[in-house]
């Protein structure tokens, strides 16, 4: 076990020479707007409001925790090298800097997986996923290209929609460490997985992921759980909550009342055509967003989507075979649109911004894993480890399932929930919360005259 339990530097190493000023909890929680941010980490307090244009994760997450101690935070998204950068920021140290126990137990555990290396370690998993996407696409394109069957058809969209389940994982794992090993081919492979194979923009997958992780299951900071009109997975949402990410209110109108009443039913037809609201969102975000890292190889890769997809559709003779051949391979994909729901939404959710003090306590609680055998890893593509994933979110799937047990030790020894079910079991329980909600909508008010039902759709949140 390494000396520290922050696997970095302690405090004070940041600051320099000569008297250094002293900061309550109080006064730093004063600093949380975007035009004055301070945060801490290990007790060292950082004016980081030059930094927040400039932060490689987006500035939501700063925001989220601006005012706080941000340390576990910091400590599960930066590698330790990442620390000295702060120095420029220094302002001073926390007065009255506590640790509680469940962190600093989680930072023992994270210092002993960087010392062990696992963190640098991403096994071959990678590289058989971009084989075996690789050998997906190339019989899917032959078998819409070289058989006249109907049915080869079919199956061609089937395999389509598995090779956007194994880009979805690959682009997951990319966006949270280094696969390659050289940043420069993991830009590469992120952006020919992602936004040529799949239409998706990395960029807005990570700025959607890291607010996500920051705020996990807040439901005016979660993204993931911003679904209105269609789904909502508490009557907290009931109330026109403020979306800090969308930047406007999440509406509980007429149209919202109505999809809501139903959506325990709506699930599972909605999901197999979510893929359309993610493409739609994407597309909006390379084009409008006023700041996307590499815009233009973004929208080059989009663009490379909408150009052999169609292409690929419109080589079908006739238009039924076209729509069963899309509709089947958003289908197929629609699998891992639930897979992303079944980890949160039955899980604890709660109103606000997260306390960076208690970062391990809402990683669990917001948290579900899904239990299954070894076999079955690449069907969940590391969700079934859900809560090591947010514990660790540099740690490279193939290391989750050894690190699940000291994560369950430690939930057991602080109290604290660790919520895992079966695939099945993780259906029922979010179709039970969705239903609940259901119910709970058709006798809640609503806010507004009835919208046009499809347009409200279209627009779907998250």
């Amino acid at each position: 076990m390494p000396p520290s339990v922050d696997a970095m530097p302690a405090p004070g190493d940041a600051a320099g020479a000569g008297d250094v000023r002293m900061i309550s909890s109080k006064e730093l929680r004063a600093h949380a707007s975007a035009d004055d941010l301070w945060i801490s980490i290990s007790g060292d307090v950082y004016d980081v409001t030059p930094w927040l244009p400039h932060h490689p994760g987006g500035d939501l997450p700063l925001l989220t925790l601006a005012g706080q101690d941000a340390t576990d935070a910091f400590a599960a998204y930066h590698p330790p090298s990442a620390r000295p950068l702060l120095r420029r920021f220094f302002v001073g140290r926390l007065s009255d800097y506590a640790v509680s126990p469940a962190s600093a137990d989680y930072r023992r555990l994270l210092a002993q997986l960087s010392s062990a290396g696992l963190f640098e370690r991403v096994g071959p998993t990678p590289k058989v996923q971009l084989v075996l996407m690789a050998v997906l696409f190339y019989a899917a394109l032959y078998l819409v290209l070289a058989c006249a069957s109907a049915w080869a058809h079919l199956l061609a969209g089937g395999l389509i929609g598995f090779v956007w389940i194994q880009s979805g994982w690959m682009g997951h794992d990319s966006g949270h460490h280094r696969i390659t090993g050289h940043p420069v081919l993991d830009r590469v492979v992120q952006v020919l997985s992602g936004n040529c194979l799949t239409g998706l923009s990395i960029a807005w997958w990570k700025c959607n992921h890291n607010t996500h992780h920051i705020a996990c299951n807040s439901l005016d900071h979660d993204p993931d759980l911003q679904h209105m009109p269609l789904f909502a997975v508490s009557p907290k949402l009931f109330g026109n909550i403020w979306s800090y990410f969308y930047q406007r209110t999440l509406a509980f109108d007429a149209a919202s009342k109505f999809f809501i009443s139903y959506q325990h039913w709506t699930f599972y037809p909605v999901m197999c055509i979510a893929r359309i609201n993610l493409l739609a969102q994407s597309a909006l975000f390379v084009l409008t967003e006023k700041r996307v890292p590499q815009r233009l190889l973004e929208i080059a890769g989009v663009a490379t989507f909408w150009a052999w997809y169609p292409l690929l559709v419109a080589s079908l003779p006739n238009w039924w075979e076209r729509v069963a051949f899309v509709l089947f391979s958003f289908t197929i994909c629609g699998i891992q649109h639930v897979q992303f729901c079944l980890n949160h939404f039955s899980s604890d959710v709660y109103v606000g911004p997260p306390k960076g003090n208690d970062w391990f306590e809402k990683q669990t609680a917001g948290t579900l894993d899904i239990l299954c055998s070894p076999w079955m890893d690449w069907f969940h593509g590391g969700l079934q480890f859900q809560i090591e994933h947010h514990l660790f979110p540099r740690l490279p799937r193939c290391h989750l399932r050894k690190v699940a047990p000291a994560v369950r030790d430690l939930c057991k020894k602080h109290g604290l929930t660790y919520s895992a079910a079966t695939f099945w079991g993780a259906n029922v329980l979010t179709w039970k919360t969705l239903r609940a909600a259901a119910l709970q909508a058709r006798t809640a008010t609503s806010g507004g005259a009835p919208k046009n039902l499809v347009w409200e759709a279209v627009n779907t949140h998250g």
